[in-house]
C-alpha cells in the first residue's frame, strides 16, 4: 500500500468485535480481567488503550519505526526522550531550536547535569566540532523553527555512528509524508502533533517513533512509568486528523511556494527564509532527503517597525502561536514561542525584531498573498 493510503486507513477497523470503520474512543480508565493472571492485553489506560494504541500504531508505520508513543503535548514527548539519558551527558542541539526545546534544556534539565552545545546544525562541520567525550546524542530540527536551516541527515547519522551516538530529529514541519528520517537511519524522531499531523489546531499532543526495538522498549517503559500519555478523546482527533495528512500537506506546500516567492519580490522584504526557494542553501539537501518543503515560511522585513503593524493588519491570516493547521497563522519569534532564548542569542541567530513567521494555511493562495499585500503596505 502506497504512503497516501496508508494515511487514509490509520486506524480503521481496530475493533474486530463490531468491524467499525473509525476507531472507538474507549473513554475508560481500566479494563476487566477475565480471571487471576489473565489480561486482554489491556489493563490500566494510562499503559495501554486501544484508541490511543491505534494512532501510535498509524504513526509508526508512516514514520517506518518499530513502535511509536502518543504523548500529552510535544513537550512531554521531548522531555520523555531527555530521561533516557543521565545526568552528565552531552548534547548537540540546533541552535535555532524551537523555544519551548531551548527551555526545558536550560531551565529543567540542565539542573539535573545535562550540559548542551547549540551550534548551527546545517552545518555538519561544526556538528562534528561540538562532539564531545560525554557527547551522546545530535538533536536537530529540520527544517530548523523559525530560520528554516536544513540538516543533511545522512551525514548527521555518519557522524553519530562514528562517534557512537544517538540521533533524534524533530520532524513537526515536514511530517512523514515529506520525510522519513528513520529510513536514512536516524534512531528516534519527535513530532509536536498538535501542528500538522492533526492539522486543525484542536489538539495538543506529541508523538515519538523509535526506529529499533531496544531504544523502543526504553521509551514505552518511560511513558508508562512518567504517565504524560495522550487520552482517548484527543486521540482519536489527532487519528481523525491524520487521515487527510497528505491532502493538507500538498496543499501547505504548493501554496508556500507560491508565497514565498511572491514575497521573495516585495520590496519591503530583505530575506525570505523558505527551502523551496533554488536560493535556499540547503534546497539541494532538502530536495534529496524529503518529497517536499512543508508550509512554514520565515521572513524578514527591512525595517523593525513594519512588524507589528504587519500583525496588527492582518485579516484572513491570524496573528496566534502554533503551526500546521488549516488556517494560515502569522506569529513574532523573538516576543512569543521563542522569548526564552536569550536576546542576544536571539540576535546572533537571526531571531530578531524585524522576522516574521508564517504557517501557510489552505485557503486560496491568492487570498493569502492579498492579506499579506495590504498588511505590508
Amino acid at each position: 500500500m502506497l504512503l497516501e493510503s496508508q494515511i487514509v486507513h490509520s486506524g480503521v477497523c481496530t475493533d474486530s468485535a463490531t468491524g467499525a470503520i473509525s476507531t472507538p474512543i474507549y473513554q475508560t480508565a481500566t479494563f476487566r480481567h477475565p480471571s487471576l493472571g489473565q489480561s486482554t492485553g489491556y489493563d490500566y489506560s494510562r499503559t495501554k488503550n486501544p484508541t490511543r494504541q491505534a494512532v501510535e500504531q498509524a504513526i509508526a508505520a508512516l514514520e517506518r519505526g518499530v513502535a511509536g508513543f502518543a504523548f500529552a503535548t510535544g513537550m512531554a514527548t521531548i522531555s520523555t526522550v531527555l530521561m533516557l539519558f543521565q545526568p552528565g551527558d552531552h548534547f548537540v542541539v540546533s541552535e535555532d531550536c524551537y523555544g519551548g526545546t531551548y527551555r526545558v534544556l536550560d531551565k529543567i534539565f540542565s539542573r539535573m547535569g545535562f550540559q548542551v552545545s547549540y551550534v548551527d546544525s546545517s552545518d555538519t562541520d561544526a556538528l562534528a566540532a561540538a562532539v564531545r567525550p560525554n557527547t551522546k546524542a545530535l538533536f536537530v530540527e529540520t527544517p530548523t523553527n523559525p530560520l528554516m536551516k536544513v540538516v543533511d541527515l545522512r551525514n548527521l547519522v555518519g557522524l553519530a555512528r562514528m562517534n557512537k551516538l544517538l540521533t533524534i530529529v524533530d520532524n513537526t514541519f515536514l511530517t512523514p509524508y515529506l520525510q522519513r528520517p528513520l529510513e536514512l537511519g536516524v534512531d528516534i524522531v519527535l513530532h509536536s502533533g498538535s501542528k500538522y499531523l492533526s492539522g486543525h489546531n484542536d489538539v495538543v499532543c506529541g508523538l515519538v517513533v523509535a526506529r529499533e526495538q531496544e531504544l523502543a522498549d526504553k521509551i514505552a517503559f518511560l511513558q508508562n512509568a512518567l504517565g504524560s500519555i495522550l487520552g482517548p478523546q484527543d486521540s482519536w482527533l489527532l487519528l481523525r486528523g491524520m487521515k487527510t495528512l497528505a491532502l493538507r500537506m500538498d496543499k501547505h506546500n504548493a501554496n508556500a511556494q507560491r508565497v514565498a516567492e511572491w514575497l521573495v519580490e516585495h520590496p519591503k522584504v530583505e530575506h525570505v527564509f523558505y527551502p523551496g526557494l533554488a536560493e535556499h542553501p540547503g534546497h539541494t539537501i532538502q530536495t534529496g532527503q524529503s518529497d517536499g518543503h512543508g508550509g512554514m515560511i520565515s521572513f524578514q522585513v527591512k525595517r523593525a517597525e513594519i512588524a507589528p503593524r504587519v500583525l496588527e493588519r492582518v485579516t484572513m491570516l491570524r496573528f496566534a502561536e502554533s503551526l500546521g493547521g488549516v488556517e494560515s497563522l502569522i506569529t513574532f519569534p523573538a516576543v512569543q514561542t521563542h522569548a526564552d532564548i536569550p536576546a542576544d542569542i536571539r540576535e546572533r541567530i537571526g531571531i530578531n525584531d524585524r522576522l516574521l513567521r508564517l504557517s501557510v494555511g489552505v485557503e486560496h493562495p491568492d487570498d493569502i498573498i492579498e492579506d499579506l499585500s495590504q498588511a505590508l503596505e
